[in-house]
This record gives C-alpha cells, sequence and structure tokens, in this order.
C-alpha cells in the first residue's frame, strides 16, 4: 500500500485525474487542498531516491483546456433545460423562444433570378398576338371550332360553318366588349354607343349566332365522361390551357396561392357561395400566382364535393409541383396552412409563410387564449425547423403566423413592434387578390345560362394578363394594359376582316358593270351625296358610282398617259 503511495507514476496519475475530472467534484474542493492531501500520504522515506514532480503532464494540459470549453458547453445545456415547452392537441412538441434570438434552421438555398419567360417563349414573341396564342393556341381554337360547327349542323343547318379567323375576331369582339361597358349586347353595335371597331368586325347578329353555338367538347359523349369528370364539358380545352401557363413562364422567389371566385349564377353542381366576395356567387378557382408581376402560373377548379378532387394540403402541393425543389417560398392563407404542409415543403427545398387557424390542433393552447394578451405583444414557439409567431395588433386579439422562412424573429422599432413575420406575410399575401383586381378591371365575362361559357370567360381574361406580362418582358416594351388589349383585338380581328373585305369586293366584281336596262341601281360610295341612283361602277373599287361622287379625269394626251 506505501509503495503505491509513493510511486511517482502513482502520484502523476492522481494529479492528472484531479485536474481532468476538476469540473465534476464540488466546488469545495480546490487544487491547492488536493495537493495537500496527497502530499499528507505520501511517506518520502520510503521513495526510491526519485524526485517527486508535482508538475502536471501533458494529459493534465488538455484538460485545463477542456476546463475552459467545458463549462461553457454546459451552460448551453442548462440554457436549453430552461426553456420551457408545450405539448399541442395533436402531440407537437413547441419550444419557447426569445424574440430576437436565433435558432437552429436547416439552411435552404433560395431562389435568387426574377420571374421570367421560359426560353423557347423569348425566341416566338414578337407581337401581341404571338403572346396570347401562347396559352390559348391554334390547336385549342381548332377545337373549339370543330364542337361548335358540330352543334350548328346539328341544331341549326347542315350547311352552318365557321372559319378559324371568324373564331378569333369573335374573341376580338370580346375583349372590346370588356374594355368598355355597355348596359347589353345590342349597345355595342348601336348607332349612339357603339364602338366602330366591334362594328367594323362583326355583325351583331353573327355574334349571336356563334355565340349560342359555342361549344369546348363532343355532345354525344359528354354523358359518359361526366360520370368521372364534372369538368368533362370543358375538361380537354382547359387542361391544355393550365399546361400552357406553365409551361411559358418561370417565376420568381415569391408564390402566392389563394381562391379565386369568378362570378356568375349558371346553373351547375359546384357554384359555391361566398359572403366575402364581391360577386357573392361564382365558381371557385385555386390560383398560384407569380407576386412580383402577377402572371397566373397554375390553377385548379374547384368542383364542390367531389371525392377525388384536392383537399387542404394536396392542393399547394399540386399547385406547387412544377415549382418545388428551386427554395422557392409559398405563401397561403389560414384555409391552407398547416405544420404537415410546411414540413412538406421543405423536404422538397422550398420555404413557406401563412396564417394558420389557431383551432388547428397543432397549434399550442397557450396560443389560442387571447385573455391575457397585451397589446402589441409577441410570442414565439419554435418545432423542427418552423416558427410559429403569435402577435397581438389589439388587446384581446391575436394573429398566428406559421413560417419556415425565418430563423429569427424579431420586431419592429415603431411603437406596434411588429415582428418581421407578420411584415412579410403581409407584403406577400395579396398576390392572388391583386391579381383577380387586374382582371376584373377588363373582364370579358357577360351573362349566360351555360357554365362552360363562364369558364372559358375566365380563361380569356387570365391569357389576356398572362400574355400582357410575356409581351413586355420578351419585347422590352411597357405598355398600358387597356392599350395592350385594343392592339390585341385589332390583331386578331385583322386576317377575319381582310378576308372579309376581300369576299366583298369579289361579289362585286362577279356582278355586270351595269345595272339592267331601263334599270337603275343606288350610289354605294355616299361620300358627296345622300343615295343617289347609279348607273356606272368604279374602275378600282367596282362600287356603283353616282355623279356627286365621281371624279373628273383630265384631258390628257396618249404620250403623256404612258408615260405615267
Amino acid at each position: 500500500m506505501n509503495d503505491d503511495k509513493t510511486n511517482p507514476r502513482r502520484i502523476n496519475s492522481l494529479l492528472t485525474n484531479t485536474f481532468r475530472y476538476r469540473y465534476k467534484m464540488p466546488k469545495s474542493y480546490k487544487t491547492q487542498r488536493d495537493l495537500e492531501r496527497i502530499l499528507r500520504d505520501v511517506n518520502p522515506w520510503d521513495s526510491d531516491g526519485e524526485d517527486i514532480s508535482l508538475q502536471p503532464s501533458s494529459d493534465s494540459e488538455t484538460s485545463s483546456d477542456e476546463e475552459t470549453s467545458q463549462p461553457q458547453k454546459k451552460r448551453s445545456q442548462l440554457d436549453t433545460q430552461t426553456q420551457t415547452t408545450e405539448n399541442a392537441k395533436d402531440g407537437t412538441l413547441w419550444l419557447k423562444e426569445q424574440v430576437g434570438r436565433p435558432f437552429h434552421q436547416s439552411p435552404i438555398t433560395p431562389y435568387t433570378s426574377d420571374g421570367e419567360p421560359t426560353a423557347s417563349v423569348k425566341t416566338m414573341v414578337m407581337s401581341r398576338l404571338q403572346s396570347f396564342l401562347c396559352f390559348i393556341t391554334l390547336d385549342m381554337l381548332k377545337n373549339i371550332q370543330q364542337w361548335t360547327v358540330q352543334h350548328g349542323c346539328q341544331t341549326q343547318h347542315e350547311s352552318w360553318v365557321m372559319a378559324l379567323p371568324e373564331l378569333m375576331a369573335f374573341i376580338a369582339i370580346l375583349l372590346l366588349r370588356g374594355i368598355i361597358k355597355l348596359p347589353s349586347v345590342r349597345d355595342a353595335w348601336s348607332a349612339k354607343m357603339g364602338n366602330p371597331l366591334i362594328i367594323g368586325i362583326m355583325t351583331r347578329n353573327r355574334f349571336q349566332n356563334i355565340m349560342r353555338h359555342l361549344r369546348f367538347d363532343d355532345k354525344d359523349t359528354r354523358s359518359e365522361r361526366v360520370e368521372t369528370d364534372r369538368f368533362a364539358a370543358i375538361s380537354d380545352i382547359w387542361k391544355s390551357f393550365v399546361a400552357n401557363c406553365i409551361k411559358s413562364y418561370n417565376p420568381g422567389r415569391y408564390i402566392t396561392i389563394d381562391e379565386q371566385l369568378f362570378p356568375t349564377k349558371t346553373h351547375c353542381c359546384f357554384l359555391e357561395y361566398s359572403a366575402t366576395k364581391p360577386g357573392k356567387f361564382g365558381i371557385k378557382f385555386w390560383v398560384a400566382c407569380d407576386l412580383k408581376s402577377k402572371y397566373v402560373c397554375n390553377i385548379i377548379p374547384c368542383l364542390g364535393k367531389d371525392p377525388n378532387r384536392p383537399t387542404g394540403e394536396n392542393v399547394v402541393m399540386k399547385l406547387m409541383e412544377p415549382f418545388l425543389d428551386k427554395g422557392r417560398t409559398v405563401t397561403t392563407d389560414n384555409l391552407f396552412t398547416s405544420l404537415s404542409l410546411a414540413q412538406q415543403l421543405l423536404s422538397r427545398k422550398t420555404t413557406f409563410i401563412g396564417k394558420i387557424n389557431k383551432l388547428r390542433r397543432e397549434v399550442p393552447e397557450s396560443a389560442k387564449t387571447t385573455l391575457d394578451w397585451n397589446e402589441f405583444s409577441t410570442q414565439v414557439f419554435s418545432a423542427s425547423d418552423v416558427t410559429l409567431t403569435v402577435y397581438a395588433p389589439k388587446r384581446r386579439k391575436t394573429v398566428c403566423i406559421l413560417s419556415s422562412l425565418h430563423s429569427v424573429v424579431e420586431t419592429g422599432d415603431n411603437w406596434k413592434k411588429k415582428p418581421n413575420t407578420v411584415t412579410d406575410y403581409n407584403s406577400c399575401k395579396s398576390g392572388v387578390d391583386a391579381m383577380d383586381q387586374m382582371v376584373r378591371e377588363y373582364t370579358v365575362r357577360s351573362g349566360t345560362r351555360r357554365w362552360p361559357v363562364a369558364v372559358f370567360y375566365n380563361m380569356v381574361d387570365i391569357a389576356a394578363l398572362n400574355a400582357h406580362v410575356l409581351y413586355q418582358q420578351c419585347t422590352g416594351l411597357e405598355e398600358r394594359r387597356v392599350d395592350f388589349l385594343v392592339e390585341l383585338a385589332k390583331e386578331l380581328a385583322q386576317t377575319h376582316v381582310e378576308d372579309k373585305k376581300v369576299k366583298k369586293e369579289n361579289l362585286l366584281r362577279q356582278e355586270p358593270p351595269t345595272p339592267g336596262q331601263g334599270k337603275r341601281a343606288m350610289c354605294q360610295v355616299n361620300s358627296r351625296c345622300k343615295s343617289n341612283h347609279a348607273t356606272v361602277r368604279c374602275v378600282d373599287c367596282y362600287k356603283y358610282t353616282c355623279g356627286k361622287c365621281r371624279k373628273e379625269v383630265e384631258w390628257q394626251c396618249q404620250p403623256c398617259s404612258d408615260r405615267e
């Protein structure tokens, strides 16, 4: 026993262990007391004559470095233990955080570029008509023409026809009627309130005739398709339109998802009522649009109580499917927001911010109560890379914002002390509402009893809005939207107007140069007269011309005439 106490190696080992486990001993043990205790037990006469070294070895030096670092680690562990936790009804463990203190969050590289057209669209779009045809393509127009002609032949006359340029002119009139609002369809062709552009494109009777027969699918097979698809009456055209919206534009970092109610009172099984919307009744669509440009990236119709329709989280994931895994940020309202949705988007490298309903089971109980909250107070919770900010804008009223975008929640310097999560949500939430307001300003919507026509109106509105965005970004020209719509209508109707003019001239040339013997025609020029009688046609336009409307040609010799 004494040999062990006098052995120098044993003494050094005791000293090393003393320094190494210093922080585990009570605070009453000091280094000097430990040395005195060891020397008290050592008998110097039993040693082998070697000097006893009381200097710490290299191991003790490293242990002293650990001493300086270990207490800091211990304090961080204590801080974590002192933080209060709270369990929600669904078992989610929320950790209360301090305002302004950063916390751990998995880094996601954000999407840096702004929204822009795709490479194929940039090289193709050079005019307003080309930008519009990116969404309602010629193939889609040919399908509409086919089913419209089929319905016209079945219901009106076997020889009923409608050319493709005439259908484009029909859409041009819809756009022009959306710019200048008139009480009824007849007023657009009236002498006092009529629009000269509309009058020059098509007659009123022909416009109403096309509207009567306008169809978007095969009516004979619709009954079979409706059993599996409530949107069958326009489903094929709608799917092509949505696919064109997705492939024509790369949205920026921030995308807003919300609902749009297109006002209509048509008879359909999925007509909805919303007291907060201006139109009250209408067909609801779920829309994803770019925050900066208001470009509609993706859109899904809400088909009522359909067991196959997506709901809640599935709606957001389906709308965002083409734009995931690139670091974008999604903003939704309390209709879609949930903790599981934020976690699903994080797994696809997409951040999330949205207002969450306080009645959800994943919200902690302290965030649901409003009696103990002071005005402009903020409380922060965190759970699995997601933050929950509870802010009281008024006394006994709280707003809950769920976010995976922010790694620290800070309050503003103003008197409201609004957190940055609430500020960012307010700046990102209005994308779809602003888009809907822009569409309503020049909407082509008109009264109709057929819901596929109402959906077609909404399709034309969104296509015109997206075409305006593409045209400006592809050409670099800034143009007011109303001017863009007028010029687009002219380009849509140009081919039909030219064809109509050529047909009219051909019909005039087929008539005899002079009326029959003893007959007189009416003047077709009417520039200086009021429907005078005429017997001679103009050599250029081939119209009957009276004496007042003709031009006298001066007498010329043959050489001068040949020289001209």
